[in-house]
């Protein structure tokens, strides 16, 4: 249904979301046309009917791009609005507030603004960012999102020891990350060029393996990742996940951000450190240590961002005291990461929409992408 749809009636609505808005930075004249409200209403509806459909997806994707989106339509209204910023640093900071709004992070978001959208520090632009982060946070719990969304750690874990078991789990759990997000986009590259041809017949197959993964994992292969963290994180039903639930957080995520469905990596890259650090670590009694560990190991080597999987990994654990060791684990998955893959995933992304949309000319076409941050 959901290729169908992107290839047949929403074609504005594919992708995840964050390659769009940073395509929008860099070329400002398809802001109009990535940032429609059509293409918004389109992309919302198809990760609407993913999560109903349970699929292994995050939520940073769209919301980032919502956050834009609602920038763009509302300086039609008041062209002054954030006027003394300029264009990419304006769907930036609204970029940031999509994200804490859809997490309830608005320092995250912050930090997600500087190491993602654009790359580079500027100080002028803390404050707005703060500013409006926090309000879209406020309102997002006002609606019900909890500010430690998968409960507390109680675990004092002396520092030598958490920098002892972040090394090993830090490589491991961020090799699976960036393994994940090189085969986002193995199956992008493989699949793209069939999307729009024969979207009933690939729709058929991945949905079948989807489902499949799911099954054979006890349920672990499906959803957004959340419910997952929680029992992994508390202990629970840890005798219901295998090898089978780890093949399938790693391939599910892959499968579906390939073939374009709207969504992100962070739930996604979160469960998979969070089951591998539990399966690693309870034969060794780590406890909490090891998911925890991996959780921000895994998510920098999918995202390359190692600041902002420290602050992640804290704030939904929520506990100061593995600074040392998550911190280490994040900067070791980071490097790995970069070791996997030249360009992050989502800049990756962009790299290709922006060339499809505006193919470069004969003489810049060899001349690779600048470096991002």
């Amino acid at each position: 249904v959901l290729l169908l749809l992107q290839a047949r009636i929403w074609p504005q609505g594919a992708g995840s979301g964050i390659p769009q808005t940073l395509v929008c930075l860099e070329q400002p004249q398809h802001t109009p046309q990535l940032m429609a409200l059509s293409a918004t209403l389109q992309r919302l509806g198809l990760w609407a009917i993913a999560t109903l459909a349970l699929l292994p997806l995050g939520r940073e994707g769209p919301v980032v791009h919502l956050g834009a989106v609602v920038l763009v339509a509302l300086r039609r209204r008041w062209p002054t609005l954030l006027a003394w910023l300029g264009h990419p640093e304006r769907l930036a900071v609204a970029g940031a507030a999509g994200l804490a709004g859809g997490f309830n992070t608005p320092l995250t978001a912050v930090i997600f603004l500087v190491e993602e959208l654009l790359g580079r520090m500027l100080p002028r632009l803390l404050w707005p960012a703060l500013v409006v982060a926090v309000l879209a946070a406020l309102v997002s719990s006002l609606g019900g999102q909890p500010l430690f969304a998968l409960g507390v750690l109680a675990q004092a874990v002396p520092e030598p020891l958490q920098l002892l078991w972040a090394l090993p789990l830090g490589l491991l759990a961020g090799l699976c990350g960036a393994v994940m997000a090189a085969l986002v986009l193995a199956v992008s590259d493989r699949l793209g060029p069939s999307l729009q041809r024969r979207p009933l017949r690939l729709g058929l197959v991945l949905g079948s393996t989807l489902a499949l993964l799911a099954l054979a994992s006890g349920g672990a292969g499906g959803g957004d990742g959340e419910a997952l963290m929680v029992a992994l994180l508390r202990g629970q039903g840890l005798h219901g996940f295998s090898v089978a639930a780890l093949l399938a957080r790693l391939l599910g995520p892959a499968l579906a951000l390939g073939a374009a469905v709207p969504g992100g990596l962070i739930d996604p890259a979160l469960a998979l450190g969070a089951l591998l650090g539990r399966l690693l670590g309870d034969p060794l009694g780590l406890g909490p240590l090891a998911p925890a560990l991996a959780m921000a190991a895994a998510l920098a080597g999918a995202t390359q961002l190692p600041v902002v999987s420290l602050m992640f990994s804290l704030r939904l654990a929520g506990d100061q005291q593995l600074l040392p060791g998550v911190l280490l684990a994040a900067v070791l998955g980071a490097g790995v990461g970069r070791l996997v893959l030249r360009r992050p995933v989502y800049h990756a992304l962009a790299d290709r929409l922006g060339a499809a949309i505006s193919p470069l000319p004969p003489a810049t076409a060899g001349t690779p992408p600048p470096a991002a941050g």
